[in-house]
């Protein structure tokens, strides 16, 4: 019984030295040791080895021959790995060799490139400084030939056209440091030629007044000649003389007319002929300086000493009115202020035409209030002078078109076009505060994030708070009535934005290279801004305290031009996009006489197809109307997509019947129909969202049809049914179908002709082309049955 136990003992152990884990194996190993019986546990552990051995044994012969097969097969694949091995090496060299030849050639491509860009932006900046070069040129051949007034007109089309379009180079800071010393010197020198002038009149007065003299002497013994013969009746030299010109008109009398200062012309030779009292000067300084004085007459301080000599003359003269009796009276002052307002108003006409500084004009403005208010203060009439400021308002708007259109033009040069990106609150604030913007999806986003519009807008619409400031300024103390001022903005403003801002716009959609993602991001931002114009309306309220829902209230009209910029645009989207499909379609190289299509689609269409995925992706982020988010699909990714397709679809229809593709093969027809399948692909894809059902297909529908007949031979069916409303053809054209028959059958009968040895053997070829001549003339008949 012990015996049994102790057995069953080793059972126990031999089992659980094969199942336990060689970490735990010490304490059960122990227990066999502690015992009396470990001899015979080494008996029954050997048995137990030796019956392991010759299961492995068993299963080794079991698995000799699949381990024999392995290794054979192991050691075939290292052959083959080693030839895989060397393909590899050999592989990777001639990519590395033709790489370093691509490199190269990426690398020369790049400094062409490179070369290119500094080309162009080489000729643009030639193109801005060459007239400012040609404009200075010219100015020093004026001052060398003393023609000082058109140097002074070249000066200012210098300083205000040419020199802020050049660019901050140095020979230009040069040239607007010495436009200031130019001025000077031309006023100078027509100073000084005046003066000259005036000596040489002062040394030559008494000849001039001998020559008068002797003009008026020989003036009034021709008048005594002609009044005897006139006594004597002789009528016959009287008409001689005024048939000949000698006679002097009626109307010329005095003997300082201008048409006697000349020389009179004679019958008789032996008279002297005298000159003009006129002729013996040169008044040319007197009128130059007058006029180059006329031009430099925007200061501020010459027009307030003008105006104080005036007052203080009218001061004395009132003074003198209330404070003595009979020296003068009331009415000769008031005639003399009469006389006074009239030139002074004609002055102020002629000198304020000159001036181009919006800030000149403000400050003249309101120097001439302080004049008519305090000559109003003792009693003369000064409505004329406020009539005359309302009428130099509208300068003063004309002036600040023109400031701010040059404004327009460079917030439109040196935008990016990108959305704003924010990066903490206090940036999203500051622009919040420069432009009203609210969306709350996007307040609720964390930051870094972009505001959907450019830098463009926020500085736009500051822009147009300026102008309506600068509108404002003119209008304070004109004595006007909070509605008068306030209609006075509106219209203004309304001048900037339908005539100013939307050229500029115009500019921006119409200039050289804009891109398509350029006219995506013009889009969203006028519709921002279109958005923000109820707010503009709220701000010219709040500064005229009118409300902007008055009967007689102005409208702004920024609606309609932020509209027709926005349509302009998209315009030009779809005609870029339409230009980039035919450049595409002009790499497009079909062997129209292939024997059979390929299975893919050409590499030009594929390439197309790329570029209509990626640009579509973009016009996602277009609006879909003025009161969604920027960034929602809308009308004009769809109407931008249909019509790219529909273009795509009728410039394939037009590759296919071109006039110079004479025939065309069965097998080139199945490789268009697998580049038309290829486009029809990508429409089934919906590449841009909103569209319901197969809607884009149908830009392809006339083509599918039409590669659908043929490449089915449906004749019998377009026959039957054609003109019906219900045909399976409908979209095809008979005339079309004729085409292209037409040229099918021609390229078999060339086919035949090559091969004609053999044409007795193709009796199926002979068939077909019957039935080709066959169908060709039921078209002609249908065709000419539908034209009767």
């Amino acid at each position: 019984m012990a015996s049994a136990e102790i057995a069953a003992e080793h059972e126990r152990i031999l089992r659980e030295i094969e199942s336990t884990d060689t970490n735990c194996i010490g304490p059960t190993l122990r227990s066999v040791y502690d015992g009396q019986e470990h001899g015979l546990f080494m008996d029954k552990l050997e048995g137990r080895i030796r019956n392991h051995d010759r299961e492995i044994e068993k299963m080794c012969n079991h698995h000799f021959q699949g381990f024999v097969d392995s290794i054979t097969e192991l050691l075939k694949v290292r052959g083959e790995a080693q030839k895989l091995k060397g393909q590899v090496t050999e592989t990777n060299q001639k990519l590395q060799s033709d790489g370093k030849e691509l490199l190269k050639s990426m690398d020369e491509l790049r400094q062409c490139r490179l070369q290119q860009r500094n080309i162009a932006t080489t000729i643009d900046k030639l193109t801005h400084c060459l007239p400012v070069l040609e404009m200075y040129s010219r100015l020093q051949e004026q001052m060398r030939a003393k023609r000082y007034y058109p140097a002074l007109c070249t000066l200012e089309q210098l300083e205000q056209s040419c020199l802020p379009r050049a660019g901050g180079y140095r020979f230009c800071a040069i040239m607007a440091e010495n436009i200031p010393v130019l001025r000077t010197h031309i006023r100078d020198v027509s100073m000084s030629d005046l003066k000259d002038f005036l000596e040489s009149i002062r040394k030559h007065s008494d000849k001039i007044g001998e020559t008068a003299m002797k003009q008026a002497q020989v003036q009034s013994s021709r008048d005594s000649d002609i009044t005897h013969q006139q006594r004597t009746g002789s009528g016959k030299r009287l008409r001689r003389e005024v048939g000949s010109g000698t006679m002097v008109e009626s109307s010329g009398g005095s003997p300082n007319s201008e048409q006697d200062s000349g020389i009179l012309d004679v019958e008789d030779e032996e008279d002297d002929e005298v000159p003009g009292a006129h002729d013996l000067v040169d008044f040319s300084p007197v009128y130059r300086c007058l006029h180059i004085y006329t031009v430099l007459h925007e200061t501020l301080e010459g027009y307030r000493r003008y105006f104080n000599q005036i007052v203080g003359f009218f001061v004395v003269e009132d003074h003198i009115l209330h404070t003595t009796q009979g020296l003068v009276n009331r009415a000769y002052v008031e005639e003399l202020w009469e006389v006074a307002l009239s030139k002074t108003i004609a002055a102020l006409r002629t000198h304020s035409s000159y001036c181009t500084d919006p800030d000149l004009i403000l400050d003249l403005k309101n120097l001439i209030v302080l004049f008519a208010d305090t000559l109003q203060g003792y009693g003369f009439p000064v409505n004329q002078l406020f009539d005359m400021l309302l009428e130099m308002r509208d300068q003063y708007g004309e002036i600040l078109l023109k400031k701010w259109n040059l404004s327009f033009r460079q917030i439109i040069d040196q935008d990016n076009y990108s959305p704003i990106p924010v990066s903490t609150e206090e940036e999203y604030r500051r622009i919040s505060g420069q432009f009203p913007f609210q969306d709350p999806e996007l307040e609720k986003m964390s930051f870094p994030k972009k505001l959907p519009f450019s830098e463009f807008v926020p500085k736009v619409y500051s822009q147009l708070k300026e102008f309506i400031y600068a509108c404002l300024k003119y209008s304070e103390d004109l004595h006007l009535s909070s509605t008068e001022i306030d209609d006075m903005i509106r219209k203004s403003t309304n001048l900037l934005l339908t005539r100013t801002l939307s050229h500029c716009l115009q500019y921006a959609i119409k200039k050289k290279n804009v891109g398509l993602a350029e006219l995506v991001q013009i889009i969203i931002n006028t519709t921002h801004l279109e958005m923000s114009c109820h707010y503009l309306e709220e701000f010219i309220s709040n500064i005229t305290n009118v409300p902007p829902d008055g009967v007689n209230a102005t409208k702004l009209y920024g609606t309609s031009t932020f509209k027709d910029a926005r349509h302009s645009a998209e315009e030009e989207i779809y005609t870029n996009l339409n230009l980039k499909i035919d450049q595409f379609l002009q790499l497009a190289d079909y062997d129209w006489m292939a024997a059979q299509g390929g299975g893919q689609a050409s590499d030009y269409l594929s390439d197309l197809i790329a570029f209509l995925c990626s640009t579509f992706s973009v016009f996602t982020h277009l609006p879909g109307s003025p009161i969604e988010h920027a960034r929602l699909p809308g009308k004009v990714a769809q109407t931008a997509c249909m019509s790219a397709c529909k273009h795509l679809s009728t410039s394939l229809l037009q590759l296919l019947l071109e006039a110079d593709v004479r025939q065309v093969s069965m097998g080139a027809l199945q490789q268009f129909n697998v580049d038309v399948k290829e486009c029809e692909r990508f429409a089934r894809a919906g590449p841009v969202p909103g569209f319901q059902g197969d809607t884009l297909l149908l830009a392809f529908i006339d083509l599918r049809q039409l590669l659908d007949l043929f490449t089915q031979w449906d004749w019998s069916t377009y026959l039957a049914d054609y003109g019906r409303p219900t045909c399976k053809y409908l979209r095809v054209n008979p005339h079309t179908a004729l085409a292209l028959l037409e040229k099918i059958s021609r390229a078999m009968k060339d086919t035949s002709r090559k091969n004609n040895m053999f044409a007795q053997f193709r009796k199926n070829e002979r068939d077909k082309q019957k039935l080709i001549d066959t169908v060709v003339k039921q078209l002609r008949n249908l065709i000419a049955a539908h034209q009767s």
